[in-house]
């Protein structure tokens, strides 16, 4: 299904299977487009990512792409805001506008330092408590996800049915 996304959400160099289809299944629910940058720590038919993204993969829009400099031609004029426990800035500070994108890098390492020095403007955190070394990536995802669909659907310019599904 085709659609003109609210989101994108970049993964770089996904590890964890179960985490990048729990990421595809929060993309279908606020309709957010699902980047994978190569190289991946699996087979995008892996069964783990299929069975974390349950029945919810086919209504996924979603492109994998060979590596950083092709995914930043891919999504040209878009803007990027890249998740790292090392930003002094909160995601809850981003005004967040339709078809920004959300980027966050590998489970084991997080994002390679050049990315975030290219624009460290744009590095954003969850704020958590220091006894908590990060959070599992695909909560991260949606919980700043889910801030920028507040905040679109809050201005106007996003909205989300809320009540049944039609997959059940």
């Amino acid at each position: 299904m085709k659609y003109s996304p609210i989101l994108h959400i970049v993964l770089h160099n996904p590890e964890i299977p179960p985490n990048t289809g729990n990421i595809g299944r929060t993309c279908v629910a606020i309709g957010a487009k699902l980047w994978l940058v190569k190289p991946l720590g699996f087979r995008v038919d892996d069964r783990e990512l299929k069975r974390a993204g349950m029945d919810y993969w086919q209504h996924l829009e979603w492109e994998v792409v060979e590596d950083w400099d092709h995914l930043l031609q891919r999504l040209a004029g878009k803007r990027l805001f890249y998740l790292t426990k090392k930003a002094k800035r909160s995601y809850t500070t981003v005004d967040f506008q339709l078809e920004d994108a959300i980027v966050l890098g590998a489970e084991s390492k997080g994002l390679p330092p050049e990315l975030l020095d290219a624009t460290p403007d744009n590095n954003i955190s969850v704020p958590m408590r220091t006894e908590v070394r990060s959070l599992n990536l695909s909560a991260t995802a949606a919980t700043v996800a889910y801030e920028a669909v507040r905040q679109l659907t809050a201005a106007g310019l996003a909205e989300l049915p809320i009540g049944e599904s039609p997959i059940g």
